[in-house]
């Protein structure tokens, strides 16, 4: 499944407009980095890639099992260090309205970390760049 995302950044530093099929959103540098702070930059943007698929994994699989939770919080901190090449995610997640039992969070913690993004990121990924 090929996904196509289009950013287009004009004069104003650095507000992008990035749109996907029919939805747009808007993506920024914070005001320390010369951007208006408009917007997600773009760590926050792979964070919550990272942070949306897997609450939406566990609500499929929470729904298909028919379990009652009412809420699924998922926050991820995103920790870049340059210098080492190395970056570090920190899932953390909870539920509010329910009552799982360890077996069921031992299960939960197996999807989470199935979840499509999740895959993406820690398998071999290449990127080619062209111009056009």
């Amino acid at each position: 499944m090929a996904i196509t995302v289009k950013a287009s950044l004009g004069t104003e530093k650095y507000y992008t407009e990035v749109v996907a099929g029919e939805n747009t959103l808007i993506t920024d540098e914070p005001v320390d980095k010369g951007g208006q702070n408009k917007g997600f930059n773009p760590f926050e943007i792979l964070a919550t890639s990272l942070a949306s698929c897997t609450a939406a994994t566990l609500r499929m699989y929470i729904d298909r099992k028919e379990w009652n939770v009412e809420k699924i919080n998922v926050e991820v901190e995103l920790e870049n260090f340059p210098l080492t090449k190395r970056t570090i995610f920190i899932t953390n997640i909870s539920f509010e309205g329910t009552n799982l039992d360890d077996e069921q969070m031992k299960r939960l913690h197996t999807i989470a970390n199935a979840c499509p993004v999740h895959k993406i990121l820690t398998n071999d990924i290449e990127i080619l760049t062209k111009f056009s």
